[in-house]
């Protein structure tokens, strides 16, 4: 049945990074949420944010969610431990799972994860909050209303800057293993966007580069797409820009208009064919990349849970950008053109390190019991 919730859903967060805080701002704030603890294998960054939102802080979540009473598990990890945290989680405890992206690595763990779920009677939530942005939400809604007609081309331009310094930080960061690259670690947002616009893709091929850092992921991306309604698309990513980020750029044209939502992470409507006028009232003003779709994605997940308001962006949804993602990097691989409907594979994305996957999956006390 799930975790049983009456008028206020708690929340544990696990893993203390870079998008921790926007989670715990929202969730301080949020009607009918509350921090239940968090937790990170470094003590140093679990007590900061334990300090600073007054809520329990542990390096180990398995003592954590054995301690605490919790609804909502967010996993907030290295990206290439998405899935196993979430999938460990399942097995173990009675909690629902908010996944930041990418929900996987490998395509094979969506399906592992949608049936562990459905076994346990738990929910999951894939963040994508851009999805949330005003700009997005305009020209989906005119894009389904017909507005701009039939589509005829799709287009993602993502141009940010990650220098040496910020692989350097952890050792996970620019592995095939545990992060992926530009695509998949900074464009897997837009490219769920172009997926949310445009529909599904059929056909893509993709190349890719590393230009300006040592790693082993690319810093360089680009793919064409055939849409499976007959548009044809395109996708440049890439953190090689220098000296900082500057764009997130999405454009549609139909035969009866066109829309293009710009600014540095998707939040502006900069051009809408049937109606300029309406530009300015479909832009904001964002503080970071992050931008402020986190708050209505967690009332969300609030709503779902204490209302039983379906959640706008299913397992289904967020799987999407992973399986082109897959596909995107499978193309480059090969050399060739592939089809989505192969289901391809990527022989690096996620492929296993014991080495790296140790150092972040932690063992239950059962399975360190002599």
């Amino acid at each position: 049945m799930g975790p049983h919730v009456a008028s206020e859903i708690r929340f544990a967060l696990i893993g203390c990074g870079r998008i921790t805080g926007n989670h715990l701002d929202v969730l301080s704030t949020l009607p009918r949420a509350a921090i239940g603890a968090v937790c990170d294998l470094l003590p140093e960054r679990a007590s900061a944010y334990g300090e600073r939102f007054g809520v329990p802080w542990y390096t180990d979540y398995h003592a954590m969610l054995t301690s605490e009473q919790i609804d909502v598990v967010c996993i907030l990890t290295p990206s290439g431990m998405h899935a196993l945290h979430t999938l460990d989680i399942l097995e173990r405890y009675d909690t629902h799972l908010i996944i930041e992206k990418p929900p996987a690595l490998q395509i094979a763990d969506l399906g592992r994860v949608a049936a562990a779920a459905s076994a346990a009677g738990r929910k999951l939530f894939p963040v994508y909050q851009n999805r949330y942005n005003k700009a997005v939400q305009k020209v989906h809604a005119e894009i389904q209303g017909g507005a701009l007609g039939r589509p005829l081309l799709g287009a993602v331009r993502v141009r940010w800057c990650r220098p040496q310094r910020y692989y350097d930080q952890s050792v996970w960061r620019g592995t095939w293993e545990l992060d992926g690259g530009c695509a998949t670690n900074q464009g897997i947002h837009y490219v769920d966007l172009l997926l949310h616009l445009m529909g599904d893709v059929e056909v893509v091929y993709a190349r890719m580069a590393t230009q300006l850092v040592e790693v082993d992921v690319e810093d360089m991306l680009v793919a064409s797409l055939q849409f499976r309604n007959g548009a044809l698309g395109s996708i440049e990513i890439t953190t090689a820009v220098r000296p900082d980020d500057f764009e997130a750029e999405i454009s549609v044209l139909g035969d009866r208009g066109s829309a293009v939502i710009s600014g540095l992470a998707a939040n502006q409507l900069v051009m809408f064919t049937p109606d300029s006028s309406q530009c300015a009232a479909s832009s904001e003003d964002i503080p970071n990349a992050y931008g402020l779709g986190h708050r209505p994605f967690l009332s969300d997940v609030v709503a779902d849970l204490l209302d039983g308001v379906p959640h706008p962006i299913s397992w289904a949804e967020g799987e999407r950008a992973v399986r082109l993602l897959s596909a995107m990097y499978r193309s480059a691989e090969d050399g060739a053109p592939v089809r989505l409907d192969d289901q391809p594979a990527s022989a690096a994305l996620g492929r296993y390190d014991a080495s790296l996957y140790e150092r972040y999956l932690i063992p239950p006390p059962d399975a360190t019991r002599e």
